[in-house]
């Protein structure tokens, strides 16, 4: 089932592909993407979704795993065999090792039952912000007061240099590549640091620390580097301010 929403023109809406088995969610979910002006796609069961996705593509999707027909890490291990397309987990599993390994599965973000729709907006628009920019195309970020440069490996806050060490920079190349995405701790260690130091997670918190400090983020009211404790860290792309 596709609803659409008038937008721009020459710009076409992004397509978000809801599956989730209980109609009231499909509901709230389907009108609040379409007041922002996306299009959506909405699915009952895992089957369902699998067959939309693939027939009719999508630039995002919303996963809940308590479907009828299989569980959603099942669909989402079927999804990741052939899509990359940036998957938001809707669940009501908290743990921290649930979470680790619905991220180590493919997923990209969750967001726990039940939760605000807010919230849940501001993941997607997180995603969608760099919908068709690959890092490779653009590897420039600035918002008018963060400048990264990841091909001259320069960081200025603004327009002063900033400098870090070479796992500072790695770890915040690691993070501004994947905007919005959550990376765990363990894959943050293992590419900074090495395989034998997955368990070593006083080494990022040093390092995270470091990093906010040098870019002016305060890790209680963060503006960049965000922390899910437990889980891993994901970066905030911000829009471009304008004067």
């Amino acid at each position: 089932m596709r609803h659409s929403h008038e937008s721009n023109p020459h710009t076409p809406a992004a397509q978000v592909l809801v599956i989730d088995d209980e109609p009231q969610i499909r509901r709230f979910v389907d009108i609040s993407l379409r007041s922002q002006g996306y299009a959506t796609l909405l699915a009952a069961t895992g089957l369902e979704g699998l067959t939309l996705l693939a027939s009719q593509g999508a630039d995002l999707v919303i996963l809940d795993l308590g479907l009828p027909d299989k569980d959603g890490s099942e669909v989402l291990q079927e999804l990741r065999q052939w899509s990359s397309v940036p998957v938001i987990v809707l669940t009501v599993r908290s743990g921290e090792e649930q979470k680790v390994a619905l991220l180590d599965l493919g997923a990209n973000d969750y967001v726990t039952k039940p939760f605000s729709v807010d919230e849940l907006m501001a993941r997607i628009r997180a995603f969608l912000r760099t919908r068709g920019v690959s890092a490779e195309a653009s590897p420039v970020y600035d918002d008018g007061t963060l400048h990264i440069d990841l091909l001259q490996r320069e960081v200025a806050v603004l327009g002063q240099a900033v400098t870090l060490t070479r796992k500072e920079f790695s770890l915040l190349a690691m993070l501004v590549q994947q905007p919005g995405r959550l990376i765990t701790q363990t894959q943050l260690l293992r590419e900074i640091w090495g395989p034998t130091h997955e368990e070593d997670t006083h080494y990022l918190r040093i390092l995270v620390a470091k990093l906010r400090k040098k870019l002016g983020d305060d890790a209680m009211a963060a503006r960049y580097i965000v922390t899910d404790p437990g889980v891993g860290l994901r970066f905030l792309a911000k829009e471009r301010s304008h004067p």
